[in-house]
């Protein structure tokens, strides 16, 4: 097989050290070394001269959580070719694991050219990425702590959620904090609520008498401080990421021209995909990357589960948001796809295909500089009248009816 980089070296990545197997090949001989060098930074600062100094050219090494990060960012000030391997792509010969064996076995498979590079955008890109993916984290916590203060409501017999639309709203927030102050006298509760509230007095009165005790009192406030902690540090992260967000506008711009997608979800799918589309061939290896196209999975003339990668799940959770939000736009064409794939596929298949759609969109859109068109809620209804009619007969014979297509003969005009 032939040598594609002669001067390369595999990482095996740890949280303590790094196994660093350099191969040499010249003239035909091939000289291998293997060192270990400590995962802090003067560790991997020595790694890196020692590399430069043997004339490596590329580096390979597997996304082992997080701890190839640092790894990656020291050895790119030095300009080599990095490459970031899937770990099931490049797992060695059964009976030959060792650390040693694993860094002398990437070196080999990156020599000739067997490994598949992993995605991996530039720094600003990470940088919006780490923000985003964190404020998504912070928005599940404070989903999760105002369920918590539904369970406290629910325990003291207060019904809250079943008057009103949002428990943490202003109605919600003056209700609570009186209940934490003391206050139990469902009249005076009342007289906090909003008028524009369009449950009526009864009901807010019934749902606002309960048995309220001390560690209720506790339980609410402990949840509400983290609730308007969480939504601090929301507001703090939307702050550093407008501060450097210059060089992503014009492409979240483009996006929020799709329907569902608002400016955070914009923000999120550019800091997942970047900007450059370049890196993906077509459409379709991004929509595979993202993880939303089927398996394929078939033996022996038996095809078995179809089911969704894992894929890009930060960005694939995102998209699917975007689909379902774009589902209820009436009269679009992401309306009539979910429409018309819905009864013959169901609606989790249906709103993933929508999805594959958007993204679809998202990479022309940003590939060619061009806001969304969208293609109207007849698209599907532009094929030939006789795949149309043949459509027709196929759902009238499922309904246990035959028919006859024939052609109906045009009247030949009359000359006067």
């Amino acid at each position: 097989m032939d040598v594609l980089h002669p001067r390369c070296a595999g990482l095996d990545v740890h949280k303590d050290n790094v196994v660093a197997g350099l191969r040499l090949a010249s003239a035909g001989n091939v000289i291998s070394e293997v060192r270990t060098y400590e995962a802090m930074t003067p560790g991997l600062v020595a790694l890196r001269d020692w590399l430069v100094e043997q004339g490596c050219t590329h580096i390979a090494m597997e996304a082992t959580g997080v701890y190839w990060k640092p790894v990656w960012h020291i050895l790119s000030q030095a300009g080599f070719v990095l490459i970031l391997a899937n770990a099931a792509h490049v797992k060695n010969v059964p009976g030959r694991k060792t650390d040693v064996a694993d860094s002398l076995w990437l070196a080999d498979l990156l020599a000739h050219g067997l490994i598949r590079a992993s995605f991996v955008p530039e720094a600003p890109t990470q940088e919006l990425r780490a923000l985003l993916r964190t404020r998504k984290q912070l928005v599940r916590e404070r989903s999760s702590h105002i369920q918590r203060l539904h369970k406290t409501l629910e325990d003291a017999n207060l019904k809250l959620e079943s008057a009103l639309s949002d428990v943490v709203g202003v109605s919600g927030r003056a209700i609570l904090q009186a209940l934490i102050e003391g206050e139990c006298d469902p009249d005076r509760l009342l007289a906090l609520v909003q008028t524009r509230v369009k449950a009526s007095p009864e009901r807010l009165r019934a749902a606002l008498t309960g048995q309220v005790t001390v560690r209720h009192r506790f339980l609410l406030r402990l949840h509400l401080n983290q609730i308007d902690a969480l939504n601090e540090a929301i507001v703090e992260i939307d702050q550093e990421v407008g501060r450097d967000f210059d060089p992503f506008r014009d492409a979240t711009k483009l996006l929020r021209s799709i329907p569902g997608v608002q400016d955070i979800a914009a923000q999120t799918i550019v800091s997942e995909i970047g900007t450059d589309m370049s890196r993906f061939p077509t459409a379709g290896h991004l929509i595979s990357w993202a993880g939303l196209c089927p398996g394929n999975n078939e033996s022996a003339g038996k095809r078995r589960s179809t089911r969704l990668r894992k894929g890009a799940p930060w960005l694939k959770t995102t998209l699917v948001q975007c689909a379902w939000a774009a589902t209820r736009k009436k009269g679009s064409y992401l309306n009539a796809q979910f429409q018309r794939l819905r009864y013959r596929r169901g609606p989790r298949k249906a709103i993933c295909a929508v999805a594959a759609s958007i993204l679809t969109a998202i990479y022309h859109m940003l590939r060619d500089g061009t806001f969304y068109h969208d293609l109207g809620p007849d698209h599907f209804k532009t094929a030939p009248p006789e795949q149309q009619a043949l459509r027709l007969a196929q759902k009238i014979a499922k309904l246990g009816f035959s028919c006859n297509i024939a052609a109906i003969a045009k009247p030949e005009p009359v000359s006067l």
